[in-house]
């Protein structure tokens, strides 16, 4: 089975610059799940949503790398039927022309 979350999109205080410790700043998160799936072992996406937008809100990353391993390591302990992950997080506005992404594939052994 896999699950998608696409363009999760909330504001959060992330990055290294000054200005972004200060203002917070729109960010987009992109998740696939990759997981086996057996009546009654589900992932619930919308606590995976959750979670995701709960943690980079108060953790306050100052790397977007950071924010991928942590994440990583969090869904993985929170949902243990996950198998591969795929995270991206794209930060939209903070060069004038152009949007930037950092993305990473998390590969888990059940």
């Amino acid at each position: 089975m896999k699950i998608y979350i696409e363009d999760l999109t909330f504001t959060t205080i992330i990055g290294i610059l000054d200005f972004e410790r200060e203002i917070p700043q729109d960010v987009i998160i992109n998740v696939e799940i990759e997981y086996s799936y057996a009546e009654k072992d589900f992932i619930n996406y919308a606590d995976v949503a959750t979670l995701i937008k709960s943690r980079v809100q108060e953790a306050k990353f100052l790397l977007l790398e950071d924010a991928l391993l942590d994440l990583s390591q969090l869904l993985k302990e929170k949902f243990s039927l996950i198998n591969k992950l795929s995270l991206k997080i794209t930060k939209p506005s903070i060069l004038p022309d152009c949007r930037v992404s950092l993305e990473d594939n998390f590969y888990f052994e059940s």
